[in-house]
Order: structure tokens, then sequence, then C-alpha cells
């Protein structure tokens, strides 16, 4: 199972938000590229980088962080946060992103969502399906769609999707613990070659074994680690 440590960005700050209120932002470092340094430096080697302006703005802000981190670390970078245009996919992966994540544009814009499966493949674009009782949450988590969450994440992959990001908005931040039964259930209802990656919740180290037992190809943790609830120490051991 993949550790993939998550920066957000607000104004060029490493910030964490608590169920993705933008009032409750915490900054914790006022230079990304030095938080990413240190995840590699213990032999991290991936990124979850989310442009929380660009979420707020639905396009894409923080480009100039993904391009420094880019460039200056050896980390594969997913990126996300108000990716909305095929102009945003282009400067994302012009300055560096592996990966982009694709959450609210999944359902208000399928048919520019479905196109940049079709350019870019299943390797390079993931979905972002967040989960808020049962239903897809969309700009930036400020709203709720109608969407249910399995049949979302099923109907994509028909349309090829196979990496998918699932957040529970209750748990994230909130350092409670992830939402075992709901990986559970996606990892039992949707087909066999999702790539399922767990997020929101992560506390402790011992949880890390448990989502790996369920099959979730990979985990974001971003709080446990800034309030040093998980040590990269512990990572290190993890990712070896």
């Amino acid at each position: 199972m993949r550790i993939i440590p998550a920066i957000d960005i607000i104004e060029g700050k490493c910030v964490r938000l608590t169920k993705g209120n933008y009032d409750t932002k915490k900054v914790y470092n006022e230079n990304p590229l030095e938080v990413a340094k240190m995840f590699e430096a213990s032999g991290i080697e991936y990124l979850h980088l989310v442009d929380l302006d660009g979420a707020k703005a639905q396009h894409i802000v923080n480009y100039k962080v993904l391009e420094q981190i880019s460039t200056k670390t050896k980390l594969k970078i997913d990126f996300g946060g108000g990716l909305k245009s095929d102009e945003d996919l282009h400067i994302a992966f012009n300055s560096g992103a592996n990966q982009i994540t694709g959450g609210s544009i999944a359902v208000k814009d399928p048919e520019t969502f479905e196109g940049w499966i079709e350019k870019y493949g299943s390797e390079k674009i993931i979905l972002g399906a967040d989960s808020n009782n049962g239903k897809i949450a969309i700009s930036g988590w400020q709203e709720d769609s109608i969407e249910e969450l399995i049949p979302f994440i099923k109907a994509y992959q028909n349309k090829g999707i196979s990496y998918v990001i699932c957040t529970d908005i209750s748990k994230d931040g909130m350092l409670q613990g992830p939402s075992f039964d709901l990986y559970e259930e996606i990892l039992s209802e949707c087909s066999n070659n999702i790539k399922l990656i767990a997020s929101g919740g992560i506390s402790t180290f011992e949880e890390l074994p448990k989502l790996e037992a369920l099959s979730c190809e990979g985990v974001i943790i971003g709080k446990a680690i800034y309030e040093n609830r998980i040590s990269l120490k512990q990572l290190e051991t993890f990712v070896l």
C-alpha cells in the first residue's frame, strides 16, 4: 500500500482544514517545498498536493508551488483542487503533476472529465469521490450532490477510471480514524480493478496495516503527520 502524505495549499502556505471548512485553516509551514523535502528524506515517494485556493476559485491557482516541488524533489505528485478546464490540466501536467484528481468536475461536467480519461488514460486521471453521508460532495465540499457514492464510482469505472480517492468528509481532519466500513463496502461492490486510495481521519500508525489488509491501494495522511500522531520515522519503516 502506497503512503501518500498530503500538502494542502492556501496562499502558497502548507495548511490543514477540518471537514473542508476554510474557517478552520491552520498554517503548519510557510514553505511547502521544505515539507515535501522532509517527506522525501524519509523515503516517501508520493505526494497528494491540493490547491485549496484553486478549489474555491474554480481554476488552478497554486501551480508555482507544484512546479517548485516537482523540480526540486523526485516525489510523484497527484494534484487536485479547482481543475475545471483543459487549460487547467495542461498547466498542471506542464508544472510537473504525475496525476491529477477531478472531483466536482466529474459531477458537474462529466463530458469534459470523460474527455480527460480518454486523452490522458486511467494512469493519469484520478476520480475524487468525496462522500458526505453516502452522497458525493462537490465544490470544495461546500455542497452535496444527488450522486450516490458507489453507483457514481461504478459508472466511472465503466468509463475507464481505476484510481479513486475517497474521503469521508465527516472524518476529515478529525483524527478519529478512517471509514474502514465504507472502504470495505466500496472494495466489495466495485470491480476488481479499482485502486482505492483511502483519505480522511487517519490518526494512528496502527490503522495503516488495517487499510492495507482491506486491499486499499494507497492512503493519504495529512493532519496526523502535522500533529505528530504518526512520525515520519514510523512511515519510513512502513515504506521500506
